[in-house]
């Protein structure tokens, strides 16, 4: 399935290669520059587009000049030379031969997702080499942080400015289809974050040319607001979603703070747009980041959305935690992680006190476990502390870790790993850039200080309270988490298992899961039940605290129910359960099949 599309340059059928742009506000020197070709002169139409075929091959070199001192990439470059600064190079988007091109992805409800770094794993080339493993671990989603172009080698991606255009830090065009084809291969899909909600600070040109591509009411953190009422940009990102999805074949996309989107009607159309743009074969899957908890979008139109209110409420259990937005979950948290288990979120249009008493959210209890992806940590939450500490040095109790991790990969909701997590790593996850201009490297090393003043460890001027230079080398060095700790196999054995009770158990019978419901059993423990598809009942309790934990009578497995052991850790859990006790940093997994 071919798409006609409003942007960039495309090669044709006849040998030509057409270029388009959307400059409704460009000056009058504009031109187009094919190297081994004379400046064509452009002008746009009424519409703001302006469009000419040129004969030129893949692989030819071009840009856009504004004036006599400025040149600038496509805005919807396929690739290119360099860095964002560079020439665009023009890309024949079938010569990759797919090896595995019947592939038509997982049901949703198999989802295992394994969020990672494509530059930390060792590019393309390298992540290649890591998809054995991790298919043998349980992964069944690959989700790549955004590879969109952003300047210089190191970004986590959210800098990106050329959203077409995969970062050739990591490998050229055809290693990312190679990576994309090899997990295919060994039945792995693979997802890519999207960020539709704002471009990178360097290397985007579009107010230059294409004014109306931004708001001037609404400002957002990183500037002035995308204007998608405007149909020239809204084709521009729901054409970029199908890009990645067709001529890459990725399995879905993570749409990364849709909460910055304003209006969120435009991501209904998104997803029709999407929809009606993909084979129906093929099981494409859509996920968003939203900080309003809104459950309309989960209705139909997008699978799934991360759920950070049952991290935000794990983490407070497991590290007690109570600073910045962690304070929303540090009261009554067992009641809060209940909530969390059996309708999704936390908050469903109640005050939030960490956002000034302003309502947050929508009713969620309807909606299937599946519709919420559950994980313990991600770049985010991890990279977003100064200095980036994983749970493996902020749980003062290795088993209550473990109690954590149990209760989230065996749990109905999407479970969602982090990479080198199922390796126990040490190693810490922090925000890193590689940003060539001295001035922009400075102000977000400053921004960066500034971020994290209010916390007494970062106050004051020595070396002590500063926080690590994302500019630094050493800073995206230290971040990569695959070395050897010592417990490194005894994890990846806990998670083997649990992953492959998930597979074998649980996801078949997980399309038409119910909650049940759940309760709090003490200020640190929960119960939680759900029916499964063919009627199976799926059972948990967690104590995420140093203390026994009474169970009441009410919630104890009943003598006239026979309900297998499916998990336990530690050892002995289910026997103390039987007697009507919570044992400390534990939890207990119980499956009643069908009579």
């Amino acid at each position: 399935m071919t798409h006609a599309y409003s942007y960039g340059a495309v090669p044709l059928d006849s040998g030509v290669t057409r270029f388009r742009l959307w400059a409704p506000s460009a000056p009058s020197g504009l031109a187009l520059e094919v190297e081994g070709h004379p400046p064509i002169p452009l002008r746009p139409g009424a519409d703001g587009y302006t469009q000419v075929d040129v004969d030129c091959p893949p692989g030819s070199r071009y840009h856009y000049r504004l004036d006599a001192n400025t040149v600038i990439p496509d805005p919807a470059s396929r690739l290119q030379e360099g860095d964002v600064h560079g020439d665009s190079i023009v890309v024949a988007p079938g010569a990759y031969r797919w090896r595995h091109p019947d592939w038509t992805g997982r049901p949703w409800e198999e989802t295992v997702i394994y969020e990672v770094h494509a530059g930390l794993a060792g590019g393309y080339a390298g992540l290649i080499g890591r998809l054995p493993e991790l298919a043998a671990t349980g992964i069944t989603m690959l989700e790549l942080m955004p590879i969109a172009d952003f300047p210089g080698e190191r970004n986590w991606g959210y800098d990106g400015v050329l959203p077409y255009a995969p970062d050739t830090a990591y490998g050229k065009p055809e290693d990312l289809k190679r990576l994309i084809d090899t997990a295919h291969g060994l039945g792995m899909g693979v997802m890519l974050d999207v960020v539709y909600n704002h471009f990178g600070p360097d290397g985007n040109f579009l107010s230059q040319y294409a004014a109306p591509f931004f708001r001037d009411d609404i400002d957002t953190p990183w500037g002035a607001a995308i204007d998608f009422r405007e149909p020239a940009v809204s084709a521009f990102f729901k054409e970029n979603a199908l890009y990645w999805l067709t001529e890459y074949r990725f399995d879905g996309l993570r749409l990364d703070a849709v909460h910055a989107i304003a209006g969120h009607e435009w991501l209904h159309e998104l997803a029709h747009f999407v929809r009606d743009g993909v084979s129906a074969e093929r099981n494409v899957h859509l996920v968003v980041e939203n900080d309003d908890n809104r459950a309309s979008l989960l209705r139909g139109d997008f699978e799934a959305q991360w759920n950070d209110d049952a991290h935000h409420v794990l983490h407070h259990l497991l590290t007690g935690e109570d600073r910045g937005y962690y304070a929303d979950y540090s009261v009554e948290p067992a009641q809060a992680l209940a909530r969390c288990l059996s309708e999704g979120w936390l908050y469903q249009g109640q005050p939030s006190a960490y956002r000034g008493g302003q309502p947050r959210g929508e009713p969620s209890a309807d909606l299937p476990p599946t519709a919420f992806v559950l994980f313990l940590q991600n770049h985010d939450q991890t990279g977003n502390r100064a200095r980036g500490e994983r749970l493996t040095a902020l749980v003062d109790s290795p088993q209550r870790l473990r109690a954590a991790v149990a209760l989230q990969l065996l749990s109905p909701q999407i479970p969602l790993i982090f990479m080198g997590e199922e390796r126990g790593a040490r190693a810490p996850f922090l925000y890193f850039t590689s940003h060539t201009n001295a001035a922009l490297a400075q102000a977000v090393r400053d921004g960066r200080q500034r971020e994290f003043a209010a916390f007494p460890e970062f106050s004051g001027d020595t070396p002590a309270t500063q926080v690590p230079d994302p500019n630094d080398p050493a800073t995206y060095q230290a971040s990569a988490p695959w070395r050897d700790d010592p417990d490194s196999a005894e994890w990846l054995r806990d998670y083997t298992a649990l992953l492959q009770l998930r597979a074998r158990l649980i996801a078949p019978r997980l399309a038409g899961a119910v909650s049940l419901g759940a309760a709090a059993v003490g200020d640190r423990s929960v119960f939680a039940r759900w029916e499964l598809a063919d009627g199976a009942r799926l059972t948990v309790y967690t104590n995420l605290g140093p203390r026994l934990q009474t169970v009441p009578e009410s919630l104890k497995p009943g003598p006239d129910v026979y309900a297998t052991l499916l998990y336990e850790s530690p050892a002995g859990g289910r026997d103390r359960l039987e007697h009507g006790e919570l044992c400390p940093d534990c939890t207990v997994w119980l499956l009643e099949e069908p009579a």
